[in-house]
C-alpha cells in the first residue's frame, strides 16, 4: 500500500539519497503458525460489538523486535486514533527535531486492543474527525509531514511553505487565462515587482 507513493517525487528522492529509511513489519509475521498457516491477527471484542479487534500480542512482539534494533537511539510509538488530538506541523517539527526513529502502528478492524498502548505508552494522533478504514493513510501523512522537516529532504529551506510568508491563493503562466469566453487575470500587485507590496498581499490572504 505504501510502495507507489513512496517510491515518487521527494520521499522517492529522500529514500534513495539515504536522508530517510522506512521499513515494515508485519504483525502476522509475529505468530507462530499452526499446521494449516492460518495466522489471525484479529479476534471478537470483549463485551461484544460489530467488528473485530486487533490482538495485542503479535502487535507487542512487532514492536519489540524494532525496539530492539534502535536500542540506545531516540524512539517515538505512534498509533493513530479518530477522537486524539490532531496532528500538526508544529508536532512533525517537534518529532523531527526530537527522535531519531519513529514506529507508525497501523491499526485496522475496529480498532487495536487497549492494553497495547498501556503498555507502549503510544503518542496517540489523528489527522481528521473521520473515520478510515486503517492506520496506513494516516502513516503517510505523518511520513510526507516528518520527512520535510528534516534537512537535505527539501532541495531548499524557503520550500518549507509554512516556513514563508505565502497564500493558497498562487499563479502563474499564462498572465490572462481566457476560459469560456472570460479573461482571468493574474492579481496587478504580482505583477509590480514590489516585494513588499506583494508580501503584504500575501499576508492579507
Amino acid at each position: 500500500m505504501f510502495d507507489s507513493y513512496m517510491k515518487e517525487s521527494i520521499l522517492g528522492r529522500a529514500i534513495k539519497d539515504k536522508k530517510i529509511s522506512i521499513k515494515f513489519y508485519n504483525p502476522r509475521d509475529f505468530i507462530k503458525a499452526p499446521e494449516n498457516n492460518y495466522r489471525p491477527v484479529d479476534d471478537k471484542p470483549y463485551g461484544g460489538g460489530p467488528g473485530m479487534v486487533m490482538r495485542a500480542e503479535p502487535l507487542l512482539q512487532a514492536v519489540a523486535k524494532v525496539l530492539r534494533l534502535t536500542k540506545g537511539k531516540k524512539v517515538q510509538i505512534i498509533n493513530f486514533i479518530p477522537s486524539a488530538e490532531k496532528f500538526t506541523t508544529s508536532y512533525a517539527k517537534q518529532i523531527s527535531k526530537k527522535y531519531t526513529d519513529i514506529i507508525l502502528i497501523c491499526g485496522r478492524y475496529e480498532g487495536i486492543d487497549a492494553r497495547v498502548d498501556k503498555i507502549l505508552r503510544t503518542k496517540k494522533f489523528s489527522i481528521g474527525d473521520y473515520v478510515l478504514t486503517g492506520g496506513e493513510l494516516p502513516a503517510l501523512v505523518l511520513i510526507d509531514s516528518i520527512s520535510r522537516q528534516i534537512p537535505g529532504v527539501l532541495g531548499k529551506y524557503d520550500s518549507l511553505e509554512e516556513e514563508r510568508i505565502s497564500t493558497s491563493e498562487v499563479y502563474t503562466r499564462p498572465e490572462i487565462l481566457k476560459y469560456r469566453g472570460k479573461n482571468y487575470k493574474v492579481p496587478k500587485v504580482l505583477l509590480s515587482g514590489n516585494h513588499k507590496l506583494i508580501n503584504e498581499w500575501k499576508k492579507g490572504k
